[in-house]
């Protein structure tokens, strides 16, 4: 059975007040950090689960707001996931050049990468995807933002099998 639909009708504005808070959270990340009061925190956790498909396309206009920041700085993503790659990118609309993708070398970790990348001040954002931040390693890279006047995102994917039915 088929349901006629016009193509006129609006969509449900569903995510239109999340999409506004989240833009104007955005526009904060990455901005000069130079007030040190605990409303300027230097740390941000977004947490994502769903099908990697959907957390993706729910990760993708945050990643674009960030990339178009008008900041001479990078935005640098952290070991992000396989499927987060160079066309993943362009598909999404990302300005692939302010974007620096940073894997650690050696035994360096994640977290080591992300801290250094913080302090060194070259970008205004720093996107990791660390798993169980305790409240020692968020302390550790919001010091680490705060001396590199720069934002830290951590992203916790959560992603699960895709079911077909």
């Amino acid at each position: 059975m088929q349901f006629p639909h016009s193509l006129n009708r609006n969509q449900l504005p569903l995510f239109d007040a999340l999409l506004s808070s989240t833009a104007a959270n955005l526009q904060n990340i990455g901005s000069d950090c130079t007030d040190q009061s605990p409303a300027a925190a230097h740390f941000s956790e977004v947490s994502l689960s769903g099908a990697a498909d959907q957390c993706m396309n729910l990760l993708a206009p945050m990643l674009r707001e960030l990339s178009d920041k008008h900041d001479g700085r990078w935005l640098t993503l952290i070991a992000p996931p396989a499927n987060l790659n160079q066309s993943w990118l362009r598909e999404g609309g990302l300005n692939r050049e302010r974007i620096l993708v940073l894997q650690p070398r050696g035994r360096q970790s994640d977290f080591e990468l992300a801290q250094q990348a913080l302090s060194l001040g070259r970008s205004h954002t720093v996107v990791s995807w660390l798993h169980s931040i305790s409240t020692e390693t968020r302390n550790q890279l919001e010091n680490a933002a705060l001396q590199g006047k720069a934002q830290s995102l951590n992203i916790s994917l959560k992603i699960t099998a895709k079911f077909d039915a």
